[in-house]
């Protein structure tokens, strides 16, 4: 369904169609009101990019393989996007964990997962994902955003790559939980190779001193990703160390 303009399609989703089928979809050509992940803002300029919130329903995951829903949607959302690419830009397409999507260095998808919960079982889930597809000029603080339009040098038909996505996502509920580990890892971020980390706490302000900042950093390799999300990086010096969502950074 085609909203012109909402505040949030998550929130409109949540607030009024939450009773329709699996995959049922709202997208829109502009959010007063986007979100990113801990409440971050979600930059889109009007009619440029692809916005849109999909509801996942019934897909009976059990609690302690949760993440499997944003390892599937960031997944499907990769496959969308590859075949717009040159087949020589297509290695540099990658899904950042847990669940962005970037190109080389730089961020081009953000994706937001919202678990509704009734008596402890899982209700319903919201996906809701900003792409930036045709925009050009990025105005906001965010450090490395980059569109399609960008790479490619050329406009990319929005609706074809939400299709697809829906498509991927269809096939992706039906593969083994192990299977879709899988594919996720091989399309991962800095999957292979040590890079620069960065340890810091949920409530870390960003804006601590340099020097603290350097004594929280480490070279590391990701050694694996547990079911529930957890990131197991292993370090220069061969230790294993074990990280949730926001205790440590890329260093980019």
């Amino acid at each position: 369904m085609f909203i012109a303009e909402t505040d949030s399609t998550n929130t409109l989703l949540r607030q009024h169609f939450l009773d329709r089928e699996d995959l049922f979809t709202l997208n829109t050509d502009f959010q007063t009101a986007g979100r990113g992940q801990q409440g971050n803002g979600w930059e889109s300029e009007k009619g440029k990019n692809l916005l849109f919130s999909t509801l996942l329903r019934d897909w009976q995951i059990p609690l302690e393989r949760l993440f499997l829903l944003n390892q599937a949607v960031s997944l499907a959302l990769y496959q969308a996007v590859l075949p717009t690419l040159p087949d020589d830009l297509q290695p540099y397409l990658t899904i950042k964990w847990p669940n962005d999507l970037y190109f080389k260095d730089r961020k081009l998808a953000g994706i937001l997962i919202e678990n509704l919960w009734q008596a402890n079982r899982l209700h319903r889930s919201i996906a809701g994902i900003g792409l930036n597809v045709n925009q050009t000029r990025f105005l906001s603080s965010a450090p490395n955003p980059i569109s399609l339009c960008q790479i490619t040098g050329h406009e990319i038909e929005r609706l074809t790559i939400l299709h697809h996505f829906l498509l991927h996502l269809k096939s992706l509920r039906i593969l083994l939980p192990d299977n879709i580990h899988q594919a996720y890892m091989n399309a991962l971020y800095r999957r292979q190779g040590l890079f620069l980390w960065e340890e810091r706490e949920v409530s870390t302000d960003p804006t601590m001193p340099q020097t603290e900042r350097n004594n929280r950093q480490f070279l590391a390799s990701i050694h694996t990703i547990l079911p529930s999300g957890e990131l197991v990086l292993l370090t220069k010096d061969n230790q294993l160390r074990t990280y949730h969502f926001k205790q440590v950074r890329y260093v980019l």
